[in-house]
């Protein structure tokens, strides 16, 4: 599922084509949204929350989309070849010199914008805010020490504690605090992990490629995530790989056992 930087750059390219513009056309294609036309419509702005982005049109009407596992918006210039196929597409924009494609956007919503807060105010703290302060810091805290025994990793993962880490920044996060992912909260300072999520997402947030090593040459970009049998960026020994959370929630965990000592699953 695309971490949190990847949405708010998602969101802030689309801004950059769409604001300011009237659609020439403005479909969704989706069996719900049949009778919907968004031509005509002017695009106020793109606002992302989390992995939520909301598209604001004219006439206080937003469209809301989550990128689940496979979601993406790309940009093109009229006339150029999409990159996924079009059964695929389920937002089609237009403008006189950019397309803005939604592709497999598993959860659309139309809804007035002053009804945003109705799909995402269970959420905990946006760590890439323009508004954050040290208020939002604290109700960060405070959400992650609220069940001080959780494993750390599902806790982080918990989009009503912090509003943006996905898999990638879990694993990232719990190695360089020196922690298993299975090591409860308790084990670590809240305050130097809350800032830790928010600072690794800033420095990934203006560009596609994501590095919490330093490095962006490939294959040195992260300490364990998706390194299973191969060695730890530090220290060299093999990471290790399983499953942590049930059902749904099940995902991967990637962790060095001499790097990261602690419960195992």
């Amino acid at each position: 599922m695309p971490e949190g930087d990847t949405v708010f750059l998602a969101g802030h390219r689309l801004a950059d084509a769409l604001t300011g513009r009237v659609l020439l056309r403005g479909q969704l294609r989706h069996p719900r949204f049949a009778t919907a036309d968004l031509a005509g419509r002017e695009v106020l702005g793109v606002r992302s929350v989390g992995k939520h982005l909301f598209t604001r049109f004219s006439g206080d009407l937003s469209l809301h989309s989550h990128f689940r596992m496979d979601g993406a918006w790309h940009l093109y210039r009229p006339g150029e070849r999409w990159r996924r196929p079009g059964h695929q597409a389920r937002a089609v924009f237009e403008v006189p010199d950019r397309q803005a494609i939604g592709f497999a956007l598993h959860d659309l919503e139309l809804l007035p914008t002053a009804d945003e807060h109705r799909l995402v105010g269970h959420l905990g703290p946006d760590l890439l805010a323009d508004d954050w302060d040290e208020a939002a810091e604290a109700e960060a805290v405070r959400g992650l020490v609220a069940e001080p025994e959780r494993e750390l990793g599902l806790a982080l993962l918990d989009q009503r504690v912090l509003a943006g880490v996905g898999n990638l920044y879990k694993a990232e996060v719990c190695f360089l605090l020196g922690v298993s992912p299975w090591s409860p909260v308790s084990a670590v300072d809240p305050v130097e992990t809350v800032r830790l999520c928010r600072r690794l997402l800033l420095a990934n947030a203006w560009r596609p490629e994501q590095s919490t090593t330093g490095s962006l040459r490939r294959g040195q970009q992260h300490w364990v995530f998706e390194r299973t049998g191969r060695p730890c960026a530090r220290c060299g020994t093999r990471v290790r790989v399983g499953g942590q959370g049930a059902g749904v929630l099940e995902r991967v965990a990637y962790w060095c056992p001499r790097c990261q000592p602690g419960p195992i699953a």
